[in-house]
């Protein structure tokens, strides 16, 4: 059985700051945006998907 769920990286809209992420790429077409706590910055800040 194939896994439906796929590790993206998620980039900080405002530092260079990687996350890596899952997410089911059936269900969830459009790209991933979560606001997440960035290390550099010290504050909540979104998080988009990067192409691969």
């Amino acid at each position: 059985m194939a896994q439906k769920r796929h590790i993206v990286r998620l980039k900080s809209t405002k530092s260079k700051h990687i996350i890596r992420s899952r997410r089911n790429k059936k269900s969830t077409t459009e790209k991933l945006a979560l606001k997440k706590y960035d290390p550099i910055l010290r504050k909540r800040v979104v998080f988009k998907e990067m192409k691969k």
